[in-house]
């Protein structure tokens, strides 16, 4: 079971629409995927169930379906984590179902944070809940894959979140405020992992699982630029050139890698995702991934071919972030 968080501290560069599509599409390959909704948000679980399921998986007072749920009885001190609920999606896809009460463990988690220096028990269990909550999720499913949605912020949640996964993948417009994301989150990944290793090293409680905190910078992925005559518009242009060098700095620690280098000579460029203007929205009224529109959809003329390209597009994808990851596909 691989794990693979999709993140960036920047927001609205289309992370929980990339994490939904790769879920479909390794679904539609035949492996069991597990999408973790670990942002607050809970966008990627609107994505993914009606507002009636919604309704059901949210009542007045309760989290019993929800990841905040499985983690409620550790952060009551009633107990420790529960069996998550897996919402099943499709044979091969289960959700670990958001809240907006996961918001509510950031004081927790940041105070046991440095509790796990003095090799406090009820430290580790705080800490390592959300990666065990995953654990067991996969091991219901017999995941091959978990997709990790985080929210954009450098919080508490988000480090905790983030040390349960082997692999980060980081979603990227081309803008400047993309750029400075980078800047911040390549150290602060760095930070978080050194950090993580010298407090595990400290575990005082037999038996518990604890997640490698590896969080390993797999690649970026370039989101919703414009394209005109099969190539970006000059407005994306003069971001996009400066991504290689930012990234190879910021995030891997390499800048001689990927000097003078341009995005689709990049190495870390795992794909360049253009805007599919008006699939999105048909794909969210018709509640399916944008490569399966069907006509009876909407999708007719020109929609047709753009959704086969959506198609190639994401199955390339996928497969690129299997290979590097190690994730199996036939």
């Amino acid at each position: 079971m691989k794990t693979i968080a999709f993140f960036n501290n920047k927001g609205g560069v289309g992370k929980t629409s990339l994490v939904y599509h790769l879920a479909w599409m390794y679904g539609d390959m035949g492996l069991s995927v597990v999408a973790a909704d670990l942002d607050p948000q809970a966008n990627l679980t609107s994505m993914f169930v009606s507002d009636d399921r919604l309704e059901e998986l949210w009542p007045e007072n309760s989290h019993a379906l929800t990841v905040y749920g499985a983690m409620d009885p550790l952060l009551d001190g009633t107990g420790d984590i529960a069996p998550p609920h897996i919402e099943s999606i499709t044979q091969n896809i289960g959700l670990l179902v958001g809240d907006l009460a996961l918001s509510a463990s950031e004081d927790e988690l940041t105070s046991q944070w440095p509790a796990c220096l003095d090799r406090k028990a009820r430290a580790f269990r705080v800490i390592s809940a959300i990666w065990r909550v995953i654990e067991k999720a996969a091991q219901a499913r017999e995941a091959d894959v978990v997709l990790i949605d985080v929210g954009p912020n450098l919080g508490a949640l988000n480090r905790s979140s983030l040390i349960a996964a082997e692999h980060v993948v980081i979603p990227l417009a081309p803008d400047l405020y993309s750029l400075q994301g980078l800047r911040n989150l390549g150290p602060t990944l760095r930070r978080w992992r050194n950090q993580w290793i010298e407090r595990s090293e400290r575990n005082p409680v037999d038996g518990l699982s604890l997640p490698s905190g590896k969080m390993a910078p797999t690649g970026y992925v370039l989101m919703q630029h414009a394209v005109r005559l099969d190539r970006p518009v000059k407005a994306y242009e003069r971001w996009m050139a400066r991504i290689p060098s930012v990234y190879g700095t910021a995030v891997i620690d390499d800048p001689l890698t990927t000097t003078g280098l341009s995005v689709d000579r990049d190495p870390s460029c795992l794909a360049t995702l253009k805007h599919y203007r008006s699939l999105m929205p048909m794909a969210q009224d018709a509640r399916k991934p944008m490569f399966f529109l069907k006509p009876a959809d909407g999708a007719l003329g020109g929609h047709v071919e753009a959704v086969r390209s959506c198609y190639r597009d994401f199955e390339a994808l996928a497969r690129t972030i299997a290979e590097r990851t190690g994730v199996p596909i036939a």
